[in-house]
């Protein structure tokens, strides 16, 4: 995920990623890292069916140099066009689960 201007990348492994874009998109968790820096738009995702396998990807790329993750980005998607734009998400059922301390 990145924000309006690109400037930040942020990757992050679940299993439910329609929700997960909806939850970044309605700021739901608005002390969150992707909250805060404004990140909303999915411009590349990967599925992996094997857990363990996605969480190996998962540590591997943010390993990667910046420069690596754009490039990779750029050859999928050149525009950073928001891939969740075309995807039916229903904003009226969130459901947001708040861990009390």
């Amino acid at each position: 995920m990145t924000n309006k201007s690109n400037k930040v990348l942020y990757i992050e492994l679940t299993n439910a990623i329609e929700e997960r874009v909806k939850e970044q998109k309605v700021k739901a968790y608005p002390q969150s890292f992707t909250a805060r820096l404004n990140c909303d738009k999915i411009v590349y995702f990967e599925e992996i069916e094997n857990g363990a396998l996605a969480v190996k990807r998962e540590k591997q790329m943010k390993k990667w140099k910046r420069a690596w993750k754009i490039n990779l980005i750029d050859k999928l998607n050149p525009s950073w066009a928001d891939l969740s734009l075309n995807w039916n998400i229903n904003y009226n059922n969130l459901e947001i689960k708040i861990k009390s301390n």
